[in-house]
């Protein structure tokens, strides 16, 4: 069986979620809108669900809906936010988003929004203060700032960055995070970062896949992508996935609960595969924050091995028996380089040479040491030839 280092683009689903899921499923609920029982059974399965969600993140249950996955959710935050804003009011995102956030943003700079991409740094980084000159230098709806990078791991400063927007000028802008990887890795407390929207998805920590979360704090208002049958507070209209929602509903409480003991075993594993792989490969460099720094994951590793095509080496180790990938999995099949490492200043032929190795729940020491000795052999054979 492989081992499976790429929990940053998906994760196994957790036994006990299986279970809830197939649970719900055998009940052979009803429509959550119809009126008769296995309706309304089914919409109590959908507001416990959302209950169990909103005690997990410390918000209230009405903030919270349920989409197809975070993209739905990104797409409906940055969308919904400058749809239901003043013509005039533009987005401040940065350049090292998930496409999920900058594929919407290029299509508000093509409908005419003003959109500013703020740079990073060499860690992959942005300067909230940069982001605060750049929602201050023209009307803003939204300031959209990833909680977790999924490629490099590396943690912009989201409180600070709340701050500097907090000085600006009322109406201050909306502040929204892609937090998919943050959940369940790190302590989120939303209302603390100053956050007003946020996104998730169910399948990142050991969730069914096609469940995302948007939160919206009280407040916000946001303009509806789809229209149809008035689910979800008629903010995302249609049938909701019972099953799939109370499988995500118990993945995110599982998460929450766990997260504490999760990241401080996750941060040792990752310590220790960094440790050899520096040991073994010749020249391979740590791409992010340092391995010891508080802006980095703990389960994600994003390196170069110099010499090296980063999705070809994806194949070799994967017929190896080692997973990992090149950049986030929803680019996999691009045959540009990270927009990510770009960003962060390496050449095209450098951003090529980029590797992610993502930890998870299911990941013990023996994959790490399997990964280890999949990559030494690798690359003995290479040097061999």
């Amino acid at each position: 069986m492989s081992v499976h280092l790429d929990h940053n683009s998906t994760t196994p689903m957790r036994p006990e979620v299986r279970k809830r899921w197939l649970e719900v499923v055998d009940e052979k609920l009803g429509n959550p809108s119809s009126l008769h029982a296995s309706g309304r059974r089914a919409r109590a399965t959908v507001d416990d669900a959302r209950a169990c969600v909103a005690a997990a993140l410390g918000v209230h249950e009405e903030e919270i809906f349920f989409t197809s996955g975070a993209t739905e959710a990104n797409n409906l935050a940055l969308f919904g936010v400058l749809e239901a804003a003043a013509a005039e009011r533009g987005l401040v995102t940065t350049s090292v988003e998930h496409s999920s956030v900058l594929g919407p943003a290029k299509e508000l700079a093509q409908c005419g929004r003003r959109v500013t991409l703020v740079p990073v740094d060499k860690e992959g980084l942005p300067e909230p203060a940069a982001v605060g000159r750049a929602a201050a230098e023209s009307p803003v709806a939204l300031v959209s700032v990833t909680a977790a990078n999924n490629e490099t791991g590396a943690l912009p400063d989201l409180a600070a960055v709340a701050e500097a927007l907090a000085r600006l000028p009322r109406p201050r802008p909306r502040f929204h995070a892609d937090a998919v990887q943050a959940l369940g890795r790190l302590p989120l407390r939303l209302q603390e970062l100053g956050l007003d929207l946020a996104s998730f998805s169910a399948h990142k920590l050991g969730g069914p896949p096609g469940v995302g979360v948007l939160w919206r704090a009280r407040g916000v208002t946001l303009a509806p992508r789809f229209h149809g049958g008035g689910q979800e507070l008629d903010l995302r209209p249609g049938t909701e996935n019972v099953p799939g929602i109370a499988a995500a509903a118990l993945a995110i409480e599982l998460a929450v609960r766990e997260q504490p003991a999760l990241t401080q075993r996750l941060a040792r594993l990752t310590r220790g595969l960094w440790e050899g792989l520096s040991a073994s490969l010749p020249g391979v460099r740590l791409l992010g924050p340092p391995i010891e720094s508080s802006r980095r994951l703990p389960n994600t590793l994003c390196v170069r091995v110099p010499g090296t095509d980063g999705k070809v080496l994806v194949t070799r180790l994967d017929l190896a028996g080692l997973e990992v990938s090149a950049g986030s999995a929803c680019a996999s099949g691009a045959l540009e380089p990270s927009h990510v490492l770009l960003a962060m200043g390496l050449t095209r032929d450098e951003a090529r040479s980029g590797l992610r190795l993502s930890l998870g729940w299911s990941t013990t020491t023996e994959d790490c040491k399997r990964a280890l000795a999949v990559f030494h052999a690798e690359f003995s054979a290479s040097r061999a030839t």
